[in-house]
């Protein structure tokens, strides 16, 4: 059956904006693909500066403090499950990836979700594009980032910010907007100004949603990880995409479970923060 109206050209459109951007911003690409690599590569010398043993003490540590001994334990059996399998180099790697992909998503996305949760209208903006962002295929983040920033860590972590930061903007405008009514009333009654009262009490109040949307975050960013090494991103995911690819049951298995590993930690350690922080509320 023959289209009566022609196909839209949105393909070519796209190569076209994609090629616009490359020329024009070729600068600012490069400067933001130093400054990630630069990142990244401090993250996992500065943890490798750190004997293995003595990092699993100090998380199991850090999990008992925030969290509880239960987790601080698993911290401890789980780290040394990794270090007897071999995977400690590539654990690190992967850590250094997420930890930077959260940080940014962190800082953009916190100020974005409070702008949001402030002004209609740029809530109306931007949750189109969340939208977007969390229903667009992962591996369609991939192409982009290759032509901006070419093959290695960089085009991860960018794939990686973009498809983790919308629950943090979400979580944030949500807790924000969940603040009761009264105590809005009542700090207005007061004759506190917007930013008190933000600062002051609906920050504190939605933290444990914010701190929620922070841990999902996580976890998309870790779920990344195999997918950012298909660009040559190193670590854990590219131990497991080797593994496909020779068709290495055992090995893609040991990988694939240090990824767990590490997921479980950082989940509970994130998500009893918030259930803290609710607490003490």
């Amino acid at each position: 059956m023959e289209n009566l109206l022609p196909k839209l050209p949105i393909s070519k459109w796209i190569d076209q904006f994609v090629d616009w951007l490359t020329i024009t911003f070729a600068a600012a690409f490069d400067g933001i693909s130093e400054a990630l690599k630069t990142i990244v590569e401090g993250l996992v010398a500065g943890l490798g500066f750190i004997p293995s043993y003595l990092f699993m003490i100090l998380l199991a540590l850090l999990a008992w403090k925030l969290s509880t001994k239960g987790i601080a334990l698993f911290t401890v059996i789980g780290l040394f499950l990794i270090e007897n399998l071999g995977y400690w180099e590539p654990m690190l790697e992967t850590l250094a990836l997420v930890l930077t992909a959260v940080f940014i998503s962190v800082i953009i996305g916190v100020p974005t979700g409070i702008w949001a949760s402030q002004n209609k209208k740029v809530k109306q903006i931007i949750t189109p594009i969340l939208d977007f962002m969390q229903t667009m295929p992962a591996f369609v983040y991939l192409i982009p980032a290759i032509f901006f920033f070419n093959i290695g860590v960089v085009p991860g972590v960018v794939a990686s910010v973009i498809f983790s930061m919308p629950p943090t903007i979400r979580l944030t405008i949500l807790g924000i907007q969940q603040v009761p009514a009264d105590i809005i009333e009542a700090t207005e009654s007061f004759g506190s100004t917007v930013s008190q009262r933000l600062l002051k009490v609906q920050l504190p109040l939605a933290m444990p949603t914010i701190m929620a949307g922070i841990n999902q975050s996580i976890m998309l960013a870790l779920s990344m990880v195999v997918i950012a090494s298909m660009v040559g991103a190193p670590g854990l995911g590219a131990d497991v995409y080797r593994a496909v690819t020779q068709i290495q049951i055992g090995k893609g298995f040991e990988a694939g479970l240090a990824i767990v590993v590490i997921a479980i930690i950082l989940d509970r350690i994130t998500q009893n923060i918030g259930i803290k922080n609710k607490e003490e509320l």
